[in-house]
This record gives C-alpha cells, sequence and structure tokens, in this order.
C-alpha cells in the first residue's frame, strides 16, 4: 500500500491549501467590512494598481483593438459584411478582451509584487512584527490592496476599452479606408448597456482574485528568497488561471439563454 502514499499526501496537501485559501479569503472579506480602515495605505495602493498599470493596459488593448479590427476584416470582407466590423471590435474589446488583458497585465505587474513584497515581510518577521505591535495585518496589508484592485480594475477596464475600440477606428479609418462618419454611427448602434455593466462586473471580480492571490501567495510565503520566488510564481500562475474560469463562468451567467 505504500504505493499509494505520494498519492495521499498530494491530496491532503490540496485539500490543505483549498481550505487554507478558503479562510483567508472569508478573513480578508470579513475585515473589508469592518473598521478600522487605513485610507492612506488604500489610496498609496489606489495609485499603484491604477495609475501605474495605465501604460501597460492601454498599449495593450489599443493594439489587440487594432488586430480584431485587422482579422474581422480579413474574415468578413469575404462574406461582403465589412460594415459590421465596427460592431465586432466593440463586442469583442467591451465584453471579453478589455477585462481579459487587462486584468491579466495587472496580474503580471501587481499580482506579483504584491507577493514579493508579503512574501519578503512574512521571511523577515515583519508580519509578525505588526502582530507583536496589536496591529492586524489583515486590515492594514490585505484589506486595502485587496479593495484597491476591486476599485481600480473597473477604471482600468473602462479606459482600455476607450482605447482598444479607438485603436480599431485608426486601422479602419486610416487602413482600411472606411467611411469615418459610418463607422462611429456602427459602434454607437451596436453598443449595449449590458456590453459595459459585464465588462465592469467582470472587472471587479478579476481584481479581486489578482489581489487576494497575490496577497494569500505571499502571506504564506517561507523559505527564504526561494519561497518569495515560488510565492510570487504562484500567484501570477493561479491569478491567470482564475480569470479564464471565472471569466467563463460570468459569460455562461450574463449571456446565456
Amino acid at each position: 500500500m505504500n504505493i499509494f502514499a505520494p498519492v495521499g499526501r498530494v491530496f491532503l496537501n490540496f485539500l490543505r491549501s483549498v481550505g487554507r485559501l478558503t479562510i483567508f479569503t472569508l478573513k480578508s472579506l470579513s475585515f473589508c467590512v469592518r473598521p478600522p480602515f487605513y485610507f492612506r495605505t488604500l489610496f498609496s495602493q489606489m495609485v499603484e494598481i491604477g495609475f501605474y498599470s495605465l501604460p501597460v493596459v492601454a498599449l495593450t488593448t489599443m493594439f489587440s483593438g487594432m488586430v480584431i479590427a485587422l482579422q474581422s476584416y480579413s474574415g468578413l470582407s469575404t462574406l461582403s459584411s465589412e460594415g459590421v466590423v465596427a460592431s465586432v471590435v466593440e463586442l469583442t474589446v467591451t465584453r471579453e478582451l478589455g477585462p481579459v488583458l487587462a486584468a491579466l497585465m495587472v496580474a503580471g505587474r501587481v499580482g506579483a509584487a504584491m507577493a514579493a513584497e508579503l512574501g519578503t515581510m512574512r521571511v523577515t518577521e515583519q508580519i509578525d512584527a505588526l502582530t507583536t505591535l496589536s496591529t492586524n495585518p489583515f486590515k492594514y496589508l490585505v484589506v486595502p490592496r485587496i479593495l484597491a484592485g476591486i476599485i481600480m480594475l473597473p477604471i482600468l477596464v473602462l479606459i482600455g476599452d476607450v482605447i482598444g475600440i479607438y485603436g480599431g477606428y485608426l486601422i479602419c479609418i486610416y487602413k482600411l479606408d472606411f467611411n469615418m462618419t459610418n463607422y462611429l454611427r456602427n459602434t454607437w448602434n451596436f453598443m449595449q448597456s449590458v456590453d459595459i455593466i459585464s465588462g465592469m462586473t467582470k472587472a471587479a471580480v478579476f481584481g479581486f482574485i489578482v489581489t487576494l492571490m497575490g496577497c494569500y501567495n505571499g502571506f504564506y510565503s517561507k523559505g527564504g528568497a526561494e519561497g518569495v520566488g515560488k510565492a510570487t510564481t504562484n500567484a501570477v500562475v493561479s491569478s491567470s488561471i482564475l480569470i479564464l474560469i471565472s471569466n467563463y463562468m460570468l459569460t455562461e451567467l450574463f449571456f446565456s439563454k
């Protein structure tokens, strides 16, 4: 029966990790609505997550909008349906690519940084020092980051949507010789409130996932510098996987018939 021992060990470790993550999530959500609130830390995290992530999100969404316009025109022109390109760009950017790409970029930039920062604080016993000084590490370190992610990701996605649609506009007008007035009219006419609402909802959920996984992996890291590196990698990988899974689930929720 010893041959089954490694399988059982892996399974038990998996259950232990799931339980610890569940408890961490519930504690974080509980502390998000209970005082005290560290507004200065919250504001600094909002600047870090939102303002400093704006350039990479803007570049990603703009070129994605350009690629969508080119690929849509390439396929739809064979069906003499070039007029649908504007709606395809709008729908793809606002519903899917805008929220997903922005979240993945923030996960790579912010989630990794959070895991590294909290991991370093854990291995150097700074988190234990906060507890010794009667400061709740969840309230001071985790809650401001999670709230900042939930607040700033929808704002980033909204800006990214505008830039992505503008990227498609540039390609269609200046490369594919579309009529400017018709293109703008088609974009506006096809846009619906559910497109924006679904994208903003996804962004808030993705912001929670990115910050939660970054804080969780950093908070429980161990093993010195090597452990911090593993925590950083795990934060990015787990955030990316959960973003894609939750994206499908939210799409099913909003658009299933």
